[in-house]
């Protein structure tokens, strides 16, 4: 029988994000029923809500979801009515393809996704796909984790695929919800941080939070390559592009630059100082399921949480435009 539940939607590509009822089907096949009690906002939902098509429209955005699950359909094992989970980007792939047998399964390219593809978190109920949805501690409160489902899994992803070691420099390009999540990770690994942003309430969270450096831009070659040598690794989770070139000016010889923010614009580098220098350039997109419970383990045990400012569900739409404006420090989310 349906559910009633409220939800964020975007009702067509570029429209207005709007909160509004709708009823809520039981799970199907492989299928969770979850009652949510957080989302956080993410640069990604601001993406999405700008695209010219969607796969699925309307769709229910949202994919940092903490919740209680109330049921599941036929063919899950792993879960019960009851059960505290999280929701993140990714939902499903394909498991057949090299991708997935590899264990690389978010670089399917049939992948599905949460409020993508299919139906996402920014709700009171929401059925989502079981097989994605990952155990949650008691102990963290719903505001403090549901970050973590993004924010937190790809900034600890990136930091991995940058392999920086302990004493080790690392440049963070854009101070928001990724980035003083990743900072707190890096410190927590014995990596030195030099942090970036075009926000001097970002980069005062920065210093607040131990960064070695904390400066706009400008000021980065000079503060990270000049007085320290260069940075081993630069990792830009802003989705500006006129910071890749920025972050690659930091870096030492053989340096690796990690590109994770999203953005359809392009970017400039030198060829022949990329060949000369060595440097290694990789984008980076979420993590394996292994770092996801790694951020989950570091947030049990105190050892980084993120900074978040708690809204009700109608905000949601005002919260999205702030992200695009650059105006939300830490992480938004919305409580239900």
């Amino acid at each position: 029988m349906p559910h009633l539940a409220r939800a964020a939607w975007l009702q067509a590509p570029q429209a207005p994000v709007t909160v509004a009822d709708y009823p809520v089907a039981d799970p199907g096949p492989g299928e969770a029923l979850v009652r949510m009690e957080a989302c956080g906002i993410c640069h990604s939902d601001v993406m999405i809500a700008g695209l010219q098509s969607l796969p699925l429209s309307p769709v229910v955005l949202g994919h940092e979801g903490i919740g209680i699950v109330e049921s599941v359909g036929d063919g899950v094992e792993n879960l019960a009515a009851g059960d505290r989970v999280g929701i993140t980007y990714f939902a499903s792939a394909c498991g057949a393809c090299d991708a997935c047998q590899s264990g690389q399964e978010r670089f399917c390219a049939k992948q599905h996704n949460h409020g993508y593809t299919r139906h996402g978190a920014l709700a009171t109920r929401t059925v989502v796909a079981a097989g994605s949805l990952i155990r949650v501690p008691e102990t963290l409160s719903a505001e403090e984790a549901a970050p973590l489902c993004c924010a937190g899994w790809t900034a600890y992803g990136a930091l991995r695929e940058a392999a920086v070691a302990s004493g080790q420099l690392v440049a963070l390009f854009g101070m928001g919800g990724l980035g003083h999540l990743a900072l707190q990770y890096a410190r927590h690994m014995g990596v030195r941080t030099a942090a970036v942003d075009v926000s001097e309430e970002k980069l005062a969270l920065a210093r607040k939070l131990g960064a070695e450096a904390a400066v706009r831009p400008e000021d980065a070659r000079q503060a990270i390559l000049k007085e320290r040598g260069g940075a081993d690794a630069a990792i830009v989770f802003t989705a500006s592009a006129d910071a890749v070139p920025a972050a690659f000016s930091c870096l030492k010889r053989r340096g690796s630059l990690i590109l994770v923010g999203l953005t359809g614009d392009k970017y400039s580098l030198t060829l022949a100082e990329t060949v000369i220098k060595g440097i290694r350039i990789q984008g980076s997109y979420l993590g394996t399921r292994a770092d996801l419970e790694a951020v989950f383990g570091l947030a049990a045990r105190g050892a980084a949480r993120p900074e978040v400012t708690v809204y009700p569900l109608d905000e949601a739409p005002a919260l999205i435009q702030r992200l695009k404006e650059n105006r939300i420090t830490g992480r938004a989310v919305v409580r239900f």
